[in-house]
């Protein structure tokens, strides 16, 4: 049936223009750095810090900010030189296609679709803790009913149905909004940091790298992968808590893939595709280790509060009231990851939609907003429903997981498309290839095996789920299936090209 056909840059690109499904230029690379700074800073620096301090690595979480940084680097690299030279929205689904295959593309596009929905959903429920809790600073309480925790989330169906609106109206309006949102987020970062320097014990970093120690083992389908196939001992603390810290630090940086997702949407993307991606992660990653050296500096490694670092830390030394303060760049913080996320994930649905391997009918775009409001709509009503109506908190590894999955196949996309068509013109190229890209595929594969027996149940099953659907419907109404650039929908009858 040709699954693994493949679908030439020429043809991606081509099919852009199509009046049905054509997206508005409008981003530049300043609306880039900071969509990708948007979706970065979120979760990770308000509650992760804290956690990966305290219980792996001590002060030396730092230098696992720095490993994280590098290896997450590595992979975006490899983004930057596809998303520079194949300038079609859809991310990690649209490179594989044009150098893996229909299959794989399909394979990781089902990825994303787990990443970026789940993703919004999970951090949709951290922001309606984070703001029920400001609220309550403000004397306003949320009925029990309705609050996070509830049966329904009433907060985090809000917050997506607002967003989900505002995306709709067009991607320029939306990142207006994000803007404003990005530059609170950043000054609440930098307050953090700039107060908290004043309160800083030099005795603190002493031992920077606490002693290594047995770690607590987790036991049946809880236990990482690699310790069940492999036996190994969890330890903590020493160098091996640096990388195990940076192994949890790492998904602090996700979100940067989600900027190759807007590509179409570029005015300039061979220039300023890869300096968004590259741009934000490093100024995330100079604004994460500033954090984690004031908060371990201003408390003892082993009496972090792991659940909120940043306020406990000001309420250890007499400064209650920064909390409220943090509490509020939080509310701001996650607002912006759930935005990128959605857009992601509608973005990539449209690149699929427009492949025919989905309904080529939800991709069409609205001809006064220029986004696919259809699709806008699908993807943010249940985000919203699974968001208020699901407790996540133990799938948050299935976001990780699908992410790494689609790391490592972009990160052997390189080479292979290289190999395949080394006539295309490349505005950005990642050095040392193969040996880079292939690095940042094996770190990736580290990374998931990482992860607990149970997520990578979760995740097979998922996989399962998207084989069905691509083998009942997709294979044969492709674009490629049927060799098709006509009006008509393809039949289901519609025979298939090798």
């Amino acid at each position: 049936m040709g699954v693994m056909r493949t679908k030439s840059i020429e043809q991606s690109i081509r099919e852009t223009d199509e009046p049905e499904f054509q997206l508005k230029k409008k981003l530049t690379a300043l609306d880039l750095t900071v969509f990708g700074i948007g979706v970065i800073i979120g979760a990770g620096i308000f509650t992760l810090t804290g956690r990966a301090a305290a219980d792996y690595a001590g002060p030396s979480i730092a230098i696992s900010f720095v490993l994280a940084a590098v290896c997450c680097g590595l992979a975006a690299l490899c983004y930057a030189e596809f998303a520079s030279t194949v300038p079609v929205s859809g991310s990690a689904y649209t490179f594989s296609y044009a150098s893996l295959g229909e299959l794989v593309a399909w394979i990781i596009g089902w990825d994303l679709l787990l990443e970026l929905m789940l993703g919004a959903s999970v951090v949709a429920q951290g922001w309606s803790q984070y703001a029920t809790l400001f609220l309550e600073k403000l004397s306003i309480t949320v009925p029990a009913a309705v609050a996070p925790g509830s049966h329904f989330d009433l907060p985090a169906f809000v917050l997506v149905a607002v967003l989900t609106a505002l995306i709709a109206i067009g991607i320029k309006e939306s990142l207006r909004v994000n803007l404003v949102l990005v530059a609170v987020k950043l000054f609440i970062v930098l307050f953090v940091i700039i107060a908290g320097i004043s309160f800083v014990n030099s005795a603190n970093y002493s031992p920077f790298i606490p002693p290594a120690q047995a770690g607590k083992a987790t036991e049946g389908l809880a236990a990482p992968l690699i310790q069940v196939l492999f036996g190994l001992e969890p330890t903590t603390y020493g160098v091996l808590g640096i990388v195990s810290g940076a192994s949890i630090v790492f998904f602090a940086y996700i979100g940067f893939d989600v900027v190759a997702t807007t590509a179409e949407e570029a005015k300039n993307p061979q220039r300023d595709l890869p300096i968004g991606i590259i741009a934000s992660l490093v100024i995330c990653t100079v604004l994460y280790v500033a954090t984690t050296l004031v908060i371990t500096g201003m408390v003892p490694y082993d009496k972090i509060d792991p659940e909120a670092a940043l306020a406990a830390a000001f309420e250890s030394v007499g400064k209650p009231g920064y909390a409220t303060i943090i509490a509020a760049g939080a509310v701001a913080g996650l607002m912006t990851v759930v935005m990128t996320l959605i857009i992601g994930a509608t973005r990539v649905t449209f690149a699929m939609s427009r492949d025919w391997l989905l309904p080529r009918g939800l991709g069409r775009t609205n001809p006064r907003t220029g986004t696919p409001v259809r699709l806008t709509l699908i993807i943010g009503t249940a985000v919203a429903l699974i968001a208020s109506l699901t407790p996540i908190g133990k799938l948050e590894e299935m976001v990780n997981i699908g992410t790494l999955s689609a790391f490592a196949l972009v990160s052997l996309a390189v080479p292979v498309l290289r190999s395949r068509r080394p006539d295309l013109e490349r505005a950005f190229r990642v050095p040392f290839s193969p040996v880079l890209p292939v690095l940042a595929a094996l770190i990736s594969l580290y990374l998931m095996v990482n992860l607990s027996v149970e997520t990578w149940l979760r995740f097979i099953i998922w996989m399962a789920l998207g084989f069905v659907i691509y083998f009942t419907y997709g294979v044969r109404r492709s674009r490629m299936a049927v060799g098709a650039t006509g009006e008509q929908e393809p039949s289901t009858t519609s025979s298939t090209t090798t």
